[in-house]
């Protein structure tokens, strides 16, 4: 799901392996939660992660949009069971 890319400076960047069909809606949520992403010419998406925080918020973002409707209701009944 993620990779890093080759070009990271003072932050490491990641690149997300996802179908083109999700990346517009993935990285629009990325932009509300105010994290750094872009999407280049080649079609990635392309995070910027710096914290953990940010790590968490993007598998979760990536999760919401990419799990079936069975991977979400059975995360949510374990989550209630805690």
């Amino acid at each position: 799901m993620l990779q890093r890319s080759s070009s990271s400076e003072a932050w490491d960047d990641y690149v997300l392996q996802i179908p083109v069909s999700d990346r517009w809606r993935i990285y629009h949520r990325l932009q509300e939660l105010m994290i750094k992403s872009w999407c280049p010419a080649d079609g990635s998406l392309r995070v910027q992660v710096n914290s953990c925080l940010t790590a968490i918020l993007v598998r979760s973002t990536v999760v919401q949009f990419m799990a079936s409707r069975q991977e979400l209701i059975d995360w949510l009944e374990r989550c209630w069971r805690l």
